[in-house]
């Protein structure tokens, strides 16, 4: 609206260029006064009513309008149309103009709730009207000029000044008094009234508090200009013409306006400044047109004389003095001599002035008016005016004091001769001292004016007036000084009694002020003194204090011979002949002079004291106790308060008061009647309905309190303690005070304040302690009596029960709130106000004291009762039959912005209850329960948090000006209401906090539709509040406001944005909104890193809560696929190039322009550092600790001690010592220490106190500190951790990933291996080092999968993406970078920072060091070579090709990896193994797989060495006995955990990987680890297995494994390390087998119960696959030579019986896995699970692998016990008939035919030599289908996809991409591929193997062998030295009778061989032979063995056939 907006935003800029000092906003106000210098010309003018307009608008609601600052028009309702022309009628505006007002009234409607867009409009009318007259006033107090300086700059204040000399020049002056005197509240209101344009009580008190505030700016602004720049003579004359005019009741006081013109024409005749000789005075002077115009002095010299007079005498008679003395003060200055026929007039002017009373009107209408103590400048103006014309014209003050003297003797004469006195005294000289008295007797801007009239007489020589007016005592005082103390002391020589009175009054308000008040009491006391210089003889002057107390002592004597004896009851009434009224009133002036003195005077009072003669304390004491009037008393009174603020006064009046029973505590027995104050009140206050004694005696009471309180008062006479005043003042004054008649409305409230006051100051310093709940008995006059509690415990109870006294307090709120909502003044309201104030204390202290008081009584054994506040306060309230006590309280937010500590109270109050959840629920049915309460409260809050006066304070010690006060507290309550939304929203719905921020209370939570205010009739709420406060500064460059203004309050905001946004309930609305309504997350994070160094807490603790509320948007944006918004916040955080939020849409040009001169000059400066980097900078990792305590008297132990038990959790869950319980318990033990001594020590042990609790303060702010840093930087990782985790990877380029990435954990390992860097910190960063140490780890590796499309000949199908750099020749462009797009160097950088970050850690933090090793493994990870797949054609190259060939990226890597790691040596080693021993367990089993990882790429076997020679590897060996245990207990059905298991895992593992070395297995072998082994009992512990399981468990496998699974895990790890370790031990090979076959034969039965195999699983396979690899390297006839145990015939025996067992289990396991029929079935049998695709794979590698090793097994045993081939050990019968019986039709029978325990058959070996054969092929095609697969992913149907995919992730293949889906298919394929390698290379081996052994059996059977049918003698020798050798190794196994099986031997059976050999061994199975020679064993394997093979036995069969 053009009356509205244009000039908020005016104003707005004015305020930040002048009172913000923005230097930004000056250039902002130059255009502002360019574009609106009309507004200012034409004040106040509307644009005019217009006919064109009037009709336009009356088509509007048919034709539309076009409305300013609109696109197109708009249609208008009618009822808008009929508003607007009422509006424009009723202030006379243009008809658009009232259209614009009343749609801006719509529009900030939500601001005003209850009220329509009509009245809106009116606020907003003279809203715009006080921002135009409130921006021309501030614009002319930032001239430059003679008065003062706002301390701007140049170039502002020279801008100002040309701008408002440009206004005044085009009549200003005249168009500010027209407006004064038109606006008119009345008229305004009467219009306002016709039209119904007033609303509410509320809405009225804004309108007029507008209309007021314009007045008064407009003429302010005419008095700023002439403090700064007098007006021109025309000016000047219209401002006097308009004073002339002003009318006001006589002694009534001026109002603002008016006195703010009279002041400005009193700045015009200002010539004082001139004195001050500054350096432009001549400047000065030359443009003060008093001086400058000769016509001016001239005319404005005959308007004043004019004797017409004005409607005012005394505002004449003002002007008039002040013309006269500006006369006085030309012609004074020497340049000056043309102006003398005018300067001669000033004695008649001041004549005329006197003449008209002005000194009187100067103290009713100006110093009386409610204005005047607001601006310092008036007190200063008038200040002036006095002391001008004291200095100035001595002449005129004599001839004032003679004319006194005058009448003073009259009326002494007319009193003796007993005439009345003359009436027409002229009383001239009392006025001007009365005038002196009240313009000095307030000081608000502590100016002490009036130390100008106190000239020390004589040299200072006394110290205590040091810092005196003239800090040194030679210095001439200015003559101006010297005058007016003249003035002082003289007008008190023979002082006349008429002017006694005003004189003290005088002396009492010059009195005013510390130095004053020193002063004063030399002067009385100088004054009394006998050697005085005064002509009263030896008397003394009566104005001393000799004669004052000396008259109180006379008094006291006289009036205690008066009283009567105690018993006579008639004395109230007898004549008091003590004190006439004129003395009493004399008295009366006196005692307030002493009073003010010894207020201010610290000396005072103690010299005072302890005067001997005078005895103040015991004479006012003494007449409190005779019979004089209350007034009097109530003066007493309020002096003895004055003399109480001295502690050390203090404790002895409290001994006093109770020895004078001024209150009457101890009643004698005979007593009948009551007697002191008591009495007083009931009987002699009540009845005159006045109460000045009892608030004296209260105000009293209220000081001595504060001062010192006693704890034994009244000791001896009664039960000692303060009950009986605590009493009175409850039950006499509180309880009462309502039901009292007041003459004087307001008195009703000052005496409950002044009360309450009392009760305010017990409470609040009352700690609960436990002896207070114990009844202490005390002895008096021989018996024993409870003493009385102490007061504040009975203000507890009294408060937790229902009392009438808490009753009161409550009705009394309810009462206060009635009366505020009135918004009409009315008598005592400031009063009421204070007594509201003190009741929501009380109600707050005891809120906060409570719950220890109520401890403290439930462990006592008292039989008081209480009942929480809280519970009382949901009582229900007597008058309203309603529980509303919570929502009266709850009102006062209403009046926040006029009551700002009401509301402040009041939020604190609600803040305490709402921690209960159950108390919630009922507030919040209380506040919603009636819609117009509900709304008012609403609107309270929303007030309280919007209001714009708030200023954050952030040092509050000094003492604070009453607006800065104002605004902390303003502040203070709007952070008590976010914390209240805080603990609110932690309870569960409904709460407040939810009502407040505007959710759904009915229906769900989830189901609110947030709206901006106004929309959908939506209110304006708290949220709205909120982000309006964080909203401000978003425009501009700095920022939001708040984060630097207010702090801590911008903190509390975010994080209850945060907390809305994390609860499940609120979050979806809230992201909502801020997403589509406010853009809120962007606008903020733009801002990102604030860094303010005086806030760091807040700081930290603001950028925390906006970045976890931005991981929470980016988790959900992603979650819903909303892709634009994760991108652009992803863009903000991470960018490297600059962004420009100000560039609207016209960047194109400067873009293309920045990237070319980006290209030119390599412009380094266009890449900004990364916000989320940025942000990391901005938390400072290093901490200053507060220096160690050096104490002199406490022991430092100790007080650690203590500040450890002082320690308590805050509100945030910090530990942080509690300051004020602590400064208790050191006072406590200061004040216990006995002696002279310790009284002397005292103010050092106080010292040294005030030093340990700055420590703690300190302390306490580091411990802040390191949780905020600690806090921001978990935020910090949760961001970083979200954008890299769950934000979609595409919207990051794989590049730019690993960049971030880096750059990341490049600056994080620099901040954290800084040295200042915090400890407490590096938990977080290890977190956050592992996370992107994983995700680097995983981009590196994803990048080198992108396959390229086919593989070349002889290279691996996985190209590096930067494989160019190494088959490139050096010369070209070879990029060096290496490896992944970050390069090598960075790589090596992260890995050099990781390790020096675990070498910072040292010996503690293992769980850091855990992080850190994942960290690690993760970064090895990186070197390891992919999975490749097997494509059985790698080996093309020759053995010198591949020896030649370059080194690859892989390997590269991980060399210089190797040597980065090797370079820290032991240090590192040790830190690593030292955590791989003990510790943690996760911590343990990442140092072995660390260990595991290093030791596999060392090629130099460093750490190996250092590992056995330190130690480590003992250790690490020996405690496997331990394991044994732990492991045992694992096999129970339910195992207690399983992370014994993992470590042994991981040790195993790491074992393992050590013994593939063949120097590894050595270090092992030597530190027994078989043998250890071997002891191991858990290996025994075999589970019996349930044979339902055999084909697979049906019901889902759990986490925790069965127990058979469980024996696995331990079992297997041993078998493969004994596999390992035999494999690798070449040269000790015999040494290793001998432990590997102790150990299997101290574990025989269970390798036997194992080799029986009764179920066949995955699991019962691997293990017989491991178990056969071991015993056919082991158990082998050689070993036993080599075991060294002492080898007698019994152990000898048994041992080679265990082997022999082992020799024939073996065999057996032949025909079982050679192909029984069994096993072929379950081969084929596809049972229906999930993963039978891998378990089938696994299975069929089980069995190939047995069948392997037990070939392998049989040809070892074949060559080793018959060294040539003439003597052969036959382990297989001359019988092919089980091949050929399976060749033929299949027989149903499964037995197999040779049982196990006989020898069996050839044909077996031929029957698996066919077998595999065919076996070969088929694993040979799905190997070739594989690979092509593999190389065409992309091509295959998706259904196939989709299969692969399932066998690596068996749920929710469809919900992944489809790039996700190639990369598990080929993971997939890659498997199978190996999976089918492997098979092919054991079929291959078992092939080679049945061939040799065919080949050897049936040489022996066909060439060697003799039948036993004949019988060949030299053959028979020969078979019986065979049976000798055999009877060596086996004759001690009876049932393996090789000699006796093969001597069965018969001619028959050989011809039987050699035919069926001839049969089976065809061509087709040879050709197919030689096939897979060509196919395989060409790349792999002895080429031509099979080959040589085949032959032989060809050639055998043929030569046996011949």
């Amino acid at each position: 609206a053009s009356l509205w907006g244009p000039y908020k935003d005016i104003w707005q800029t004015v305020m930040n260029a002048i009172w913000k000092r923005q230097p930004e906003a000056i250039h902002r106000l130059d255009q502002v006064l360019k574009k609106h210098k009309s507004d200012f010309i034409s004040l106040f003018r509307n644009p005019p009513k217009n006919v064109q307009q009037h009709e336009k608008i009356q088509k509007a609601s048919t034709e539309g309008v076009a409305i300013q600052g609109q696109q197109g028009t708009r249609l208008l309702p009618e009822q808008l149309i009929r508003e607007a022309f009422i509006l424009s009628d009723l202030f006379d505006i243009g008809e658009l103009a009232a259209v614009e007002l009343l749609l801006a009234g719509e529009h900030q409607q939500p601001h005003f709730p209850g009220l329509t867009r009509g009245l809106v409009a009116v606020l907003l009318y003279w809203d715009g009207k006080r921002c135009i007259a409130n921006s021309l006033r501030t614009l002319i107090q930032s001239r430059q000029g003679k008065t003062w300086t706002l301390e701007l700059s140049q170039e502002l204040m020279s801008m100002t000044t040309r701008f408002t000399d440009d206004l005044m020049e085009q009549g200003l002056t005249q168009k500010i008094l027209t407006l004064v005197s038109h606006i008119d509240l009345n008229n305004e209101f009467d219009k306002l009234q016709r039209e119904r344009g007033l609303g509410s009580e509320k809405h009225r008190k804004e309108v007029s508090d507008l209309i007021k505030e314009c007045r008064q700016s407009l003429a302010e602004s005419l008095f700023v200009w002439t403090c700064q720049s007098p007006l021109s003579k025309d000016d000047t004359l219209i401002l006097i013409s308009y004073l002339e005019k002003v009318t006001a009741e006589t002694g009534s006081p001026l109002d603002g306006v008016n006195l703010s013109l009279l002041m400005a024409l009193l700045y015009c005749f200002d010539v004082s400044f001139l004195e001050q000789g500054t350096e432009d005075r001549e400047d000065l002077m030359h443009r003060l047109p008093l001086l400058a115009e000769r016509q001016y002095i001239a005319t404005i010299h005959t308007r004043l004389q004019e004797s017409q007079p004005w409607k005012l005498p005394g505002l004449q008679a003002t002007v008039r003095l002040a013309w006269a003395l500006t006369l006085r003060g030309i012609s004074q200055l020497s340049d000056v001599t043309a102006l003398a026929e005018f300067t001669e007039a000033d004695e008649a002017m001041a004549e005329l002035a006197v003449a008209d009373n002005v000194f009187l009107f100067l103290t009713e209408s100006v110093v009386g008016s409610e204005n005047f103590y607001q601006e310092e400048f008036y007190i200063r103006k008038i200040h002036n005016l006095v002391t001008d014309f004291l200095a100035l014209m001595p002449m005129k003050v004599k001839q004032l004091r003679n004319r006194a003297d005058e009448d003073a003797r009259m009326i002494h004469m007319s009193i003796q001769m007993g005439n009345d006195p003359p009436i027409s005294l002229r009383r001239d000289l009392e006025h001007l001292m009365l005038l002196i008295a009240e313009l000095y007797r307030k000081d608000p801007f502590n100016l002490e004016l009036a130390l100008e009239y106190w000239c020390p007489s004589e040299p200072l020589q006394t110290s205590t007036i040091m810092g005196s007016y003239l800090g040194v005592a030679h210095q001439r005082p200015p003559q101006r000084q010297v005058v007016l103390s003249k003035f002082v002391r003289q007008m008190g020589d023979l002082l006349p009694s008429t002017i006694y009175i005003p004189y003290l009054k005088m002396l009492r308000g010059l009195a005013s002020g510390p130095q004053c008040a020193h002063y004063c009491f030399s002067l009385l006391k100088v004054n009394g003194s006998s050697h005085a210089e005064n002509i009263q003889g030896a008397g003394g002057s009566p104005v001393s204090w000799e004669h004052f107390f000396h008259s109180l002592m006379l008094y006291h004597e006289h009036l205690r011979k008066d009283l009567p004896s105690a018993d006579s009851v008639q004395y109230r009434h007898l004549p008091l002949r003590g004190i006439t009224q004129k003395e009493q009133d004399g008295l009366i002036a006196f005692l307030q002079l002493t009073t003010v003195i010894v207020n201010w005077s610290e000396n005072a009072r103690l010299a005072l004291c302890e005067h001997p003669q005078w005895t103040p304390v015991v004479v006012i004491l003494g007449l409190l106790q005779c019979s004089i009037p209350p007034v009097l008393k109530a003066e007493l009174s309020e002096t003895l308060t004055a003399f109480g603020r001295s502690p050390e006064i203090a404790a002895s009046l409290w001994q006093s008061l109770e020895y004078t029973q001024i209150l009457q505590t101890v009643r004698s027995p005979g007593q009948r009647q009551a007697i002191g104050i008591e009495v007083e009140l009931n009987e002699i206050e009540s009845r005159c309905e006045e109460y000045p004694l009892t608030r004296a005696f209260c105000r009293l009471i209220s000081t001595l309190v504060e001062s010192s309180f006693p704890s034994n008062l009244g000791a001896g006479l009664r039960p000692p303690g303060f009950d009986p005043y605590l009493q009175f003042l409850r039950d006499s004054v509180f309880l009462r005070f309502r039901t009292r008649a007041y003459r004087r409305a307001a008195e009703k409230w000052e005496v409950a304040e002044v009360v309450l006051e009392v009760f305010y100051k017990l409470l609040r310093d009352y700690e609960p302690q436990l002896e207070d709940f114990v009844d202490q008995y005390v002895e008096l006059q021989g018996e024993e009596i409870i003493a009385y509690k102490p007061p504040g415990f009975s203000l507890m109870y009294h408060l937790l029960n229902e009392s009438p006294m808490l009753e009161l307090s409550l009705s009394l709120l309810e009462e206060g709130v009635k009366q505020l909502d009135t918004y009409a003044p009315f008598p005592g309201k400031k009063h009421l106000e204070k007594a509201v104030q003190y009741c929501l204390a009380l109600l707050n202290l005891t809120l906060q004291k409570e719950n220890l008081f109520m401890d403290l009584l439930r462990e006592s054994h008292l039989s008081l009762i209480v009942t929480p506040l809280e519970q009382l306060l949901q009582g229900i309230n007597p008058r309203t039959k309603k529980a509303d006590h919570v929502v009266n309280i709850a009102r006062y937010l209403y009046h926040g912005n006029s009551n700002p500590e009401l509301a402040f109270e009041s939020t604190k109050i609600l803040c305490c209850i709402s921690y209960n959840s159950n108390i919630q629920i009922k507030l919040v049915g209380d506040f919603t329960h009636d819609q117009s309460i509900s709304q008012k409260l609403m609107a309270g809050f929303v007030e309280c948090l919007d209001n714009e006066d708030a200023e954050e304070l952030i040092n509050p010690e000094e003492e604070l000006e009453p607006e800065k006060k104002r605004a902390r507290i303003h502040h203070e309550t709007r952070i008590h209401i976010l914390n209240l939304l805080i603990t609110s929203l932690e309870c569960s719905p409904p709460s407040l906090a939810l009502y407040l921020l505007g959710y759904e209370l009915k229906k769900p939570v989830s189901t609110t539709n947030l709206q901006d205010p106004g929309v959908l009739g939506c209110p304006r709420t708290c949220l709205h509040a909120i982000l309006n406060i964080l909203e401000k500064g978003t425009e501009t460059r700095n920022g939001p406001t708040a984060v630097q203004e207010s702090p801590h309050l911008a903190e509390l905001c975010y994080q209850v944005i945060y907390q809305l946004c994390a609860c499940s309930d609120t979050s979806g609305p809230t992201m909502r909104y801020l997403r589509t309504s406010q853009d809120f997350l962007f606008t903020q994070l733009q801002y990102l890193p604030y860094s303010i160094k005086e806030h760091e807490i807040s700081t930290l603790n603001q950028m925390s809560w906006l970045m976890k509320t931005a991981a929470i948007e980016m988790r959900v944006t992603s979650l819903n696929r909303q892709r634009s918004h994760t991108q652009r916040l992803l863009h903000l955080l991470l960018d490297d190039m600059p962004v420009k939020p100000y560039l609207d849409g016209e960047g194109g040009m400067e873009d293309e322009s920045r990237s070319v001169s980006g290209f030119l000059h390599f412009d380094t400066a266009s890449k900004v550092r990364r916000k989320i980097l940025s942000i990391l900078d901005s938390i400072d990792f290093s901490q200053d600790i507060p220096e160690p305590l050096q104490l002199d008297f406490f022991d430092r132990v100790q007080i650690e001690q203590v500040i450890a038990n002082c320690e308590h959790k805050n509100a945030r869950g910090q530990v942080v010592c509690n300051v004020k319980y602590l400064h208790r318990v050191l006072v406590a033990e200061v004040n216990a220490l006995q002696g002279m001594a310790a009284i002397g020590q005292r103010p050092l042990l106080m010292e040294e106190i005030n030093t340990i609790l700055q420590y703690v303060v300190e302390r306490n702010k580091l411990l802040q500190c390191l949780h905020a840093k600690r806090h921001a930087l978990e935020s910090w990782r949760q961001l970083v951790e979200i954008i890299l985790t769950a934000c979609p990877q595409d919207l990051i380029q794989a590049e730019d990933r690993q960049l971030i990435i880096r750059d990341l954990l490049q600056d994080v390992h620099d901040k954290i291996l800084d040295d200042d860097a915090a400890q407490e910190l590096m938990p977080v960063v290890a977190g956050a080092v592992f996370t992107l140490t994983a995700h680097l780890s995983q981009s590196v590796k994803t990048e080198q999968k992108q396959p390229l499309a086919l593989p070349m000949a002889g290279q691996s199908q996985y190209v590096l993406m930067l494989d160019a750099s190494f088959t490139s020749s050096p010369g070209s462009e070879s990029i060096s970078m290496g490896f992944a797009s970050i390069g090598d160097s960075s790589l090596h950088i992260i890995l050099k920072k990781l390790l020096d970050f675990i070498l910072k850690t040292g010996g503690g933090f293992q769980r850091v060091r855990t992080h850190l090793y994942g960290s690690l493994l993760y970064y090895l990870q990186i070197a390891q070579r992919p999975d490749e797949p097997d494509t059985l054609e790698a080996a093309k190259k020759t053995m010198w090709e591949r020896l030649t060939a370059p080194e690859d990226v892989f390997s590269k890597l991980q060399r210089e990896n190797m040597s980065i790691i090797e370079s820290y040596g032991a240090a590192l080693m040790e830190v690593v193994c030292r955590d791989a021993c003990d510790g943690h367990e996760i911590g343990r089993m990442l140092a072995l797989a660390l260990l595991d990882r290093i030791v596999s790429v060392d090629k130099q076997q460093q750490w190996l060495l250092y590992l056995s020679n330190s130690g480590y590897l003992k250790v690490l060996v020996d405690s496997l006995a331990d394991d044994d245990l732990t492991l045992q207990s694992l096999l129970t059905p339910q195992p207690p955990l399983l992370k014994a298991l993992y470590t042994y895992e991981s040790k195993m593992a790491f074992l393992t990987r050590i013994a593939k070395s063949q120097q590894g297995a050595l270090e092992l072998l030597r530190s027994g680890v078989i043998v250890r082994l071997a002891q191991c009992q858990v290996y025994d512990m075999r589970p019996e297995t349930d044979h339902q399981g055999m084909y697979g468990m049906r019901d889902p496998p759990v986490f925790i494994p069965a127990p058979v699974e469980r024996y696995r895990q331990i079992l297997l790890p041993a078998l493969q390390l004994c596999q390992v370790i035999l494999t690798s031990s070449m040269a000790q090979h015999l040494q290793a087998a001998g432990q590997v076959l102790q150990f299997l034969i101290s574990h025989s039965d269970t390798i036997q119960a194992i080799l029986r195999c009764q179920d066949v699983s995955v699991g019962s396979l691997q293990e017989l696959a491991s178990l056969t690899g071991i015993i056919s390297k082991a158990a082998l006839p050689g070993v036993l030579s080599e075991l060294d145990v002492d080898v007698n015939e019994g152990t000898q025996m048994e041992l080679q019986g265990h082997i022999g067992r082992f020799q024939r289990q073996c065999l057996g396991l032949l025909s079982r896995f050679g192909g029984s029929d069994r096993l072929r079935q379950f081969k084929l049998q596809d049972n229906a699970e999930r993963d039978r695709m891998n378990k089938r794979d696994e299975i069929e590698l089980a069995m190939q692998q047995i069948c392997a090793n037990v070939m392998e097994y049989c040809e070892s045993l074949m060559l080793q016990s018959a060294p040539s081939f003439q003597h052969a050990v036959c382990l297989f019968t001359p019988s092919l008939s089980e091949s050929t019986n399976r060749d033929g039709p299949r027989q149903d029978t499964q037995v197999p035919v040779v049982p196990y325990w006989h020898l069996p058959g050839l044909g077996i070996i031929v029957y698996l030599l066919k077998q595999s054969t065919s076996d070969f092929f088929s694993y040979y095609d799905s190997h070739r289908q594989s690979v092509n697969k593999l190389q065409n992913v992309e091509q295959l149907p998706p259904d196939e996809i989709k299969e692969l995919c399932q066998s690596v992730m068996p749920a929710g293949v469809d919900k992944i991409s489809t790039s996700q889906k190639y990369v598990l298919a080929r993971r997939r394929l890659v498997k199978l591929i190996n999976n089918r390698a492997k098979l092919l290379s054991l079929c291959s081996y078992i092939i080679e193997t049945c061939l040799f052994i065919l080949w050897r059996h049936l040489e022996h059977y066909l060439l060697h062998c003799t039948p036993t049918d004949s019988q060949d003698p030299l053959l028979s020798s020969r078979m019986s030295f065979k049976k000798g050798r055999l009877q060596d190794s086996f004759g001690s196994e009876p049932n393996l009778d090789f000699s006796s099986g093969l001597n069965r031997v018969s001619q028959h059976d050989i011809e039987q061989l050699q035919i069926e050999a001839t049969n089976s061994f065809g061509e087709s199975l040879q050709k197919k032979l030689l096939d897979i020679e060509g196919l395989y064993s060409k790349v792999r394997s002895r080429y031509t063995f099979i080959q040589a093979l085949v032959r032989r036995i060809r050639g055998l069969l043929r030569i046996s056939r011949t």
